[in-house]
């Protein structure tokens, strides 16, 4: 597509004699209803126009390719008064409206005045398009949209929950849809061709793009494309092209009035349209991106049988929390609608189930339990989840993250920061620290918040909602950001948690003397009161994998250890971070920041501090930090 074209400049200039004429005849014929403001002139003899200048033109967008536009001219013009003895003028200036309606299709050469008048008021348009003949839709239309192109193409679909099968609805629409390899880098997943011409393709037999007739109503697919893993993401491409037929062949009708070469669009995988970024393609891609989701699952039919599988699942699993059944619910509807789980997933949070955010996350390769908080507490660019490297950077590019996790109460669990307290935290058969399922159904309560920012090359535009995107595979790289603390969660119940558990803490940072062999046995009799038992050294050597002379000895004069032997007994015993750093600080061995290893140790005794110590160790192992 070209760069951005103006409909009011080119009706300024197509249409300049047709609106000359008109104000002229306006002024002519009627000049006593101009209303004048005049203070030389009290008798209007003549009035001659002088100069005119468009305004302002509004679009309203009518069935097939016609169009009625509404132009708002101002006027300068020579108003005079004559008498046997003297002879007045001055100007003056008004506005004008003419109304023109015409076919794209025979580039305006059809277009016929059919009103003019004194300008009075501004215009309204039942279907206002903008300056580049984009049809005006905002978020709250999508959905009346969505189902226009569904009630003209595809009736059935808004009657039961079916299938919205791309290929028939392209056909229906009177399009072909083709699968070629559209460029040799892969950059573009679809092509439309508004009119016959001769394109390129690229044949990787040869490794070189062809030339190849395409008629008008083409839609190329490229399946090779890296972004369409499956078949939803293939159907979606069609639909997607479908909507720009649909919605954007007046826009691109404009574009021909320019250049008379231009026959087709291209969309590329990085967002955005091929050969030129301008504002009008944005939204057309905008459009295109939120209305084929929502032509696939429409809304009356998407909500029945989401409503029908949650009936069925808890029936067949007895687990009544949504968040316990939102994977197989999402699993069904991908094949139902024969869309991506991650479209699946959107669709779920658009109609009102935020389990669905939580749901098919993967971080660091792994799969996160789903999870939800209370309806609409996440921002669409929020999220519980964090990798590790991120959370690892923001402990030193964050000092306010970096304060609360130092304060202590957090530990890293899932991927999730919470609360450090069996509310939330439990462990599973194997051993593992998960989150309890009280916990999972509100993260709200004891989760940090961060916020999300996209730095990958794919874009924000790619996809209506690319936050949500976090799924396997994903394209999309982000960025996390802490803005708050205590405030991005339900303040008062996370506070008096917390409250608890740092006074319980203070308690022993208080008492820890700078002696550390004193104060490792003051964490040991501290440990022991938390715990409810007497806690011995073989079984804090045990916790730690190490030997029990080991502790022995660090403990008393006859040796000074290593590093790691204080690290991992201040995580047998779970300490907090401040108690860990009061006792490694004092110790004969420093923890040295700029050591990469122990950066990551540094990170273990902030986050994994609640965490069993093989496990602290195997997370170790995930970011490759040398063993302990």
């Amino acid at each position: 597509m070209p760069q951005n074209r103006s409909f009011t400049e080119y009706v300024a200039d197509r249409f300049e004699n047709e609106l000359w004429e008109s104000v002229e005849t306006i002024i002519t014929d009627t000049p006593e209803r101009l209303n004048l403001n005049l203070r030389k002139v009290k008798t209007i003899d003549t009035v001659e126009l002088q100069e005119i200048k468009v305004e302002h033109v509004w679009t309203d967008d009518l069935p097939g390719m016609e169009i009625s536009f509404d132009v708002a001219v101002s006027a300068e013009m020579e108003v005079r008064e004559r008498d046997y003895h003297y002879d007045v003028s001055e100007l003056a200036y008004k506005w004008f409206i003419v109304r023109f309606k015409g076919s794209l299709e025979n580039d305006l050469n059809d277009a016929v005045i059919t009103y003019k008048d004194v300008y009075s008021s501004k215009s309204r348009q039942k279907n206002p398009m903008d300056d580049a003949l984009v049809p005006v839709i905002n978020t709250e239309q999508l959905e009346e949209v969505a189902d226009g192109i569904l009630e003209k193409y595809y009736k059935d679909a808004k009657q039961q929950p079916v299938w919205v099968n791309p290929q028939e609805l392209a056909k229906r629409m009177g399009l072909n849809v083709q699968e070629f390899h559209i460029s040799r880098d892969s950059s573009i997943f679809g092509r439309i061709f508004f009119r016959a011409t001769t394109t390129e393709i690229y044949d990787p037999l040869i490794d070189e793009m062809v030339p190849m007739d395409v008629s008008e109503r083409t839609v190329f697919v490229d399946p090779d494309v890296f972004f369409q893993i499956n078949l939803g993401a293939f159907n979606n491409t069609i639909v997607h092209e479908c909507v720009h037929w649909e919605l954007h062949r007046k826009a691109f009708a404009l574009a021909r009035l320019y250049n008379k070469d231009l026959a087709q669009i291209g969309c590329k995988v990085a967002g955005g349209i091929v050969e030129g970024k301008w504002d009008s393609t944005d939204w057309m891609e905008w459009q295109a991106n939120s209305l084929a989701p929502k032509i696939q699952m429409p809304l009356s039919m998407f909500k029945k049988r989401t409503e029908e599988l949650i009936t069925k699942f808890r029936r067949e699993t007895d687990q009544y929390d949504v968040v316990d059944i939102i994977q197989p619910i999402i699993e069904q509807l991908h094949t139902d609608f024969a869309v991506s789980k991650l479209a699946a997933k959107i669709r779920l949070v658009d109609i009102g189930y935020d389990e669905a955010i939580g749901a098919f996350v993967y971080i660091d390769g792994r799969y996160v339990q789903p999870h939800k908080a209370a309806p609409g507490f996440l921002k669409r660019n929020q999220t519980f989840s964090i990798p590790v490297q991120d959370a690892a950077i923001l402990t030193y590019t964050s000092p306010h993250f970096r304060e609360i996790i130092t304060e202590g109460g957090y530990v890293y669990v899932d991927s999730h920061f919470v609360i450090n307290h069996e509310k939330y935290i439990a462990r599973d058969a194997s051993g593992t620290t998960v989150l309890t399922h009280y916990a999972r159904n509100h993260m709200d309560e004891c989760a940090l918040v961060f916020d999300l920012s996209i730095k990958s090359a794919i874009g924000e535009r790619y996809h209506s909602e690319c936050f949500l995107n976090q799924d396997k595979g994903s394209p999309v790289t982000f960025e996390y950001k802490f803005s708050g603390g205590y405030e991005n969660t339900t303040k008062a119940k996370q506070l008096k948690v917390l409250k608890e558990l740092h006074e319980q803490e203070a308690e022993l940072c208080l008492s820890l003397s700078v002696d550390y062999k004193k104060a490792m046995r003051q964490a040991i009799e501290w440990r022991g009161k938390v715990e409810g038992k007497k806690i011995t050294v073989l079984e804090i050597a045990e916790r730690a994998g190490i030997n029990e002379s080991t502790i022995r000895r660090i403990m008393s004069d006859n040796t000074q250890g290593t590093v790691n032997s204080f690290i991992l007994f201040c995580l047998a015993l779970h300490l907090p971070y401040r108690a860990s750093r009061m006792i490694i600080d004092h110790c004969p061995h420093n923890l040295i920041i700029t050591n990469p290893n122990h950066q990551w140790y540094d990170f273990a005794l902030q986050i994994w501090y609640g965490l069993p110590v093989d496990e602290v160790k195997k997370r170790l192992a995930d970011v490759g930090a040398d063993p302990l």
